[in-house]
């Protein structure tokens, strides 16, 4: 699909266009300026004939350059058959007038006019203004004009046809070869043009379908971000809380007040880290720890939580609510549902480069879900808690590309585990001696 084709891109194109050509038209009503104030200062040494020419065509051109100026100068964007109309009339208007001087002084004072130069500024503009089609157009009628003007005057009554290139260029006639190679020139600079113009619009189809990408990604991420605040504080978490909340105050309300702190704790968290994409480790690991005190009332003894931390892993930014919700899978789908509990265990090590997390389980996920799994695949089973560790895999997926490690599966011993390697980035903050914290 070329950018002319592609309806999102076209609004784009035409708006930057329109910009180049009042450019353009700006730049053009100095060249007229320009061209007129010298034809007047040489008008008593030039025909009285060669003077009517550049009245007659100059002032034409000049009115339409700044009448078209003045017309839409308000306008936020030009007419599309502004710009259509623009290069069609400036290579017929260099037509004309090298034809003027040819017929109205001599043959060679047409051809040889320095005007010839005015048809590459007008092929060399056609990039920024121009689609690839008009571009294309603009090339052929300046190359079919100059090559009918040109052999017209070679063949009209009177012209001196010199022998060779050399004998014209000291004032002998006129060389046809000469004329046979300006219009290959020509029609060589016109191919560039074309070229130039379609490569360019590539170029902005390009950019513009990246930064649409860039966008979608972002809107991903946002999405993912709020669907893993949305299991932080999924209802059945709320709920169990509350209901937690309302057994301690009949028996220890000053219990009962420390699980409504840490509620409101780990909302303050989860709210204001619900905008940003990554987080230092300690971070996520205080976020997790308020999680676990408020799981600890509501399990009591039947919850031990384990975190083993690597020192050098301390300094890492990792993706924001990544452990909660995997320890959340664990003891929701693994643990909650054993009238015995169970003991979930955080790894996390730092491998050179690369930060390694695991979170294993010994829940009642073992028979159900089979063999590791990769990175894209569907995790199903009593631990599998597909909205979780889907939401994680797309995130990091979203974040690391293929510079991300996910697995999640059975354990062979029994219970469930999932692997996550990220690449290590330092977060730029104070490390913390190596622990092995026990929570319960």
């Amino acid at each position: 699909m070329t950018a002319k084709e592609d309806p999102s891109i076209q609004p784009l194109l035409d708006q930057h266009r329109s910009e180049a050509e009042r450019l353009l038209n700006g730049m053009r009503a100095v060249v007229l300026l320009l061209l007129a104030a010298t034809g007047a200062f040489y008008s008593k040494q030039l025909p009285a004939a060669v003077n009517r020419v550049n009245v007659l065509l100059l002032v034409p051109i000049l009115a339409w350059t700044i009448g078209q100026w003045i017309a839409f100068r308000g306008r936020a964007q030009l007419p599309r058959w502004l710009t259509v109309a623009n290069p069609l009339i400036d290579v017929t208007w260099i037509t004309l007038l090298m034809g003027g001087y040819a017929l109205a002084g001599r043959v060679e004072l047409g051809l040889r006019s320095p005007m010839f130069l005015a048809y590459f500024a007008v092929l060399a503009s056609r990039p920024i203004t121009s689609s690839t089609r008009l571009a294309a157009t603009t090339a052929a009628l300046a190359v079919g004009e100059y090559a009918v003007l040109s052999l017209g005057l070679l063949l009209s009554s009177g012209t001196v046809i010199a022998a060779s290139p050399v004998e014209a260029a000291v004032g002998h006639g006129l060389s046809p070869l000469d004329e046979c190679a300006k219009v290959l020139l020509l029609a060589v600079s016109g191919c560039i043009a074309v070229y130039a113009t379609a490569w360019q619009a590539r170029l902005l189809r390009s950019f513009h379908e990246q930064a649409r990408h860039r966008e979608q990604l972002e809107i991903a991420l946002a999405r993912a971000q709020l669907r893993s605040l949305e299991l932080q504080l999924h209802p059945h978490f709320l709920f169990n809380t509350l209901n937690t909340i309302t057994a301690l105050l009949r028996s220890d309300a000053r219990a009962a007040e420390r699980v409504v702190a840490g509620l409101s704790e780990l909302l303050r968290f989860s709210l204001r880290g619900a905008t940003e994409q990554q987080v230092s480790l300690e971070r996520e690991l205080e976020l997790l720890r308020r999680y676990v005190e408020i799981q600890q009332f509501r399990f009591s003894d039947r919850l031990r939580v384990e975190l083993a931390v690597d020192p050098r892993a301390r300094r890492a930014l990792v993706p924001s609510f990544l452990l909660q919700p995997l320890v959340e899978n664990s003891i929701h789908h693994g643990i909650a549902p054993r009238a015995s509990g169970g003991s979930v265990r955080v790894l996390v090590e730092r491998e050179g480069d690369t930060v390694l997390l695991t979170v294993t389980d010994d829940g009642i996920g073992a028979g159900a879900v089979g063999r590791m799994r990769r990175s894209g695949d569907g995790v199903s089973g009593a631990s599998g808690g597909g909205v979780g560790l889907g939401n994680t895999r797309a995130r990091l997926r979203h974040l690391y590309g293929d510079a991300h490690r996910f697995e999640a599966g059975a354990r062979p011993e029994g219970g469930f585990e999932v692997h996550i390697e990220i690449p290590f980035r330092d977060a730029a903050e104070s490390t913390s001696p190596a622990i092995l914290e026990v929570v319960a």
